[in-house]
Order: structure tokens, then C-alpha cells, then sequence
């Protein structure tokens, strides 16, 4: 873990600084002149704290909206590294973070704390399971989605019903983008919306991604965060917004006859059945090999020679099929996927990092 603070141990706002010319209501006065928002809506800002579960583009972009927003107290968690391909999009990295492969989470806080050091930061480079995302949530008033992955969203999702915690999804992948923000006991949760709405699987590295579907996603979540975090709920989209800026498409979907009164993470006698080991990507390192094994929470029915096509067409690593699996080689690693859904990441007995490979291919 890494921590990162200033002298403001309270993350809120102080009346004399924000009375000050060149205080904290010179810095934020553009907030506060907007008159829905005010003074009222930067104090609470001030008093609140957001955990941002993953610091690549939506992660990043994220951070840095809501630390120049002046939140009063911003925790990162990420279990990655920085890498050329990350500078595309990835708005808080520089080219001595790729060098350096420093991790995310770290390089994230370094630079929030040179664009605003009165908030209270926090950066963890870790990978987020049930277990670890239990012990990231005291005082935590709002979750946002920056992850890459549906197993991983799905533990927030029930993490947050569990702890009646608000939680703001967001993905995008080529030129789509989507997000919709979770209230436990209002809305329908991301489990309910599952197989309900179109919310994507495939990821940036097989299907690319412009930065301007990370900024809009990014424009539109952090905008309900403030109202959020203001106090302005009244004023929440309440509709699933997706939109694709290529070909020019947006909608906003109505989705609240998707909630279940039998959902097992939303409903009546919630189980939170991700919060259980059967139910979550087991990762295991297989003994006596440089080689960690990723199975899927469920079983998968892949088509070995479409998932191959797929691969091949990155142009990026050396693809092999047979009737029963498909090898893929790419910088030190080489994974093998089966058919179930099942992979081995060969090259390493780091799960994190075999995890964080297998997402890119395999959001």
C-alpha cells in the first residue's frame, strides 16, 4: 500500500479558505457561481470520499476531474503498471511512468498531489478481490468504475448493496461508451441489468479505443458523482446513457423495470453471490510451474477458431490453434485458452499480473 496525504487531515472545507480571495473559493469559485451547485453543494464535495476501483483511462480520468473538483478525499486502487500503450488515453501517466513501469496507482496519486495538494489521497497497488475491497470502503461515500472487467464489477456490485454504498458504472471500448449510476434500495443493480441491456465484453486491446469515448464517459459519471456527493440526487440521469461518437449514436435507456424482487444481490433476501468464492475467477499458480491458471466464475462455451481470428487480427503476438485450445504469445507470456473458458498464463507465478493479461484479451 501507498499513502499519500497533506496537512488537511479533515478533507473538508474551511470557511476562512473558502472566503479567501486566494484560498480554496478562488480555487473552486467557478463551482460555487454555478447556483444549482453553490457553496452548500462545494462543502459537502469537500466533506466527501470516493473510491476509484482502477487507474487506467476512466480511472485516471476520474481522479483527476473529481481532485480538481476539490473532493475531500480520493482512494486509488490498482494492480497494474504503466506501458507505452497506456499514454494514449491515460491522462495522469508521462513517458518516465512507462519507462519506469511504475505502478498506476502510485503514478496516479504523484500526480493529483501536484494538481491538488488539499485533497486527501490514497493509492494502493493491489488487486481488488471481495477481501480487499471489504477493507477499502470506511468512509467511503461513493464507488466509481474505472476497472476492465466484468468478475471485478461484479464484486463492487455487491459490496455496494451490501454496504448501501452508491456506485457509478462505467465502460467504453472503440467508440462506445456507457454508464449508469447504482443506488442500493432505488435502482436495479448491475446483476439485475445483466443479459437485460447491452453492456459489452470486449475490451480495448482487442477491439482498440479512442479517448474521446473515455472523455465522455468520464464527462457524464463524474457529473453524477457531484451531484451525488452535493446532495443533489434529485438531479441523477436515472437512465442507463450509452453512445457510440463515431457513428454519432446516443441513448438513454430506462431501466427500472429491470430490478428483480428475487435478484441475489439486489432483492429481497440478498445472497451477494460474488461475494463468495464460487461465484468469482478463481487464479491459481499451478505447482512447480511458471504458470497461473484463470478459471471463469462460469463455464464458457468459447469458439476456438473465432477467438483465434480474434487474436490473429491484433497482429501483436504469435497465435497457434488445434481443436481443443488456442496458444497466444505476446512479450513474456503465452497463454492457452481452452474451450470452458479456462486459460494458463505461462511466464509468471504473479497472479495479478496474470490476471491483468487475460483481461485485456478477455474483458
Amino acid at each position: 500500500m501507498i499513502h499519500n496525504e497533506n496537512n488537511n487531515d479533515s478533507g473538508s472545507l474551511d470557511e476562512t479558505a473558502l472566503n479567501s480571495p486566494e484560498g480554496r473559493e478562488g480555487r473552486y469559485s467557478r463551482q460555487v457561481r454555478f447556483a444549482p451547485f453553490g457553496a452548500e453543494g462545494q462543502q459537502r464535495l469537500g466533506k466527501s470520499s470516493v473510491l476509484i476501483v482502477g487507474a487506467g483511462a476512466l480511472g485516471t480520468g476520474i481522479a483527476e476531474t473529481l481532485t480538481r473538483c476539490g473532493v475531500g478525499r480520493i482512494v486509488v486502487v490498482d494492480r497494474d503498471y504503466v506501458e507505452w500503450s497506456n499514454l494514449q488515453r491515460q491522462q495522469l501517466y508521462t513517458e518516465e511512468d512507462a519507462q519506469k513501469r511504475m505502478p498506476k496507482a502510485a503514478a496516479a496519486i504523484a500526480r493529483l498531489q501536484q494538481i491538488n495538494s488539499e485533497v486527501l489521497l490514497e493509492s494502493h497497488v493491489m488487486d481488488v478481490r471481495a477481501e480487499e475491497l471489504e477493507g477499502l470502503l470506511t468512509g467511503i461515500d461513493l464507488i466509481m468504475d474505472g476497472t476492465d472487467n466484468f468478475d471485478t464489477r461484479l464484486i463492487i456490485n455487491d459490496m455496494a448493496q451490501k454496504h448501501g454504498i452508491p456506485w457509478i458504472y462505467g465502460a467504453c471500448v472503440g467508440s462506445y461508451g456507457i454508464t449508469y449510476t447504482i443506488l442500493p434500495g432505488e435502482t436495479p443493480c448491475l446483476n439485475c441489468l445483466l443479459g437485460a441491456v447491452p453492456l459489452g465484453g470486449d475490451s480495448c486491446d482487442t477491439a482498440g479505443i479512442l479517448p474521446q469515448a473515455v472523455q465522455l464517459v468520464t464527462a457524464n459519471g463524474t457529473a453524477e458523482a457531484l451531484k451525488l456527493l452535493s446532495g443533489r440526487r434529485q438531479q441523477l440521469r436515472g437512465k442507463l446513457l450509452s453512445f457510440d461518437m463515431w457513428r454519432n449514436e446516443h441513448q438513454e435507456i430506462g431501466v427500472k423495470a429491470a430490478k428483480k424482487e428475487d435478484c441475489p444481490s439486489c432483492g429481497n433476501h440478498p445472497i451477494y453471490p460474488y461475494l463468495t468464492a464460487a461465484n468469482t475467477e478463481r487464479s491459481d499458480v499451478l505447482c512447480g510451474r511458471d504458470t497461473v491458471q484463470i478459471r471463469p466464475a462460469h463455464r464458457q462455451k468459447l469458439n476456438l477458431e473465432e477467438t483465434a481470428n480474434r487474436l490473429s487480427r491484433l497482429g501483436s503476438g504469435k497465435v497457434d490453434q488445434n481443436p481443443y485450445l488456442v496458444s497466444f504469445k505476446e512479450g513474456p507470456y503465452r497463454m492457452v485458452i481452452f474451450a470452458d473458458g479456462r486459460a494458463l498464463i505461462h511466464g509468471t507465478n504473479d497472479v495479478a499480473a496474470a490476471r491483468s493479461f487475460y483481461h485485456r484479451y478477455f474483458g
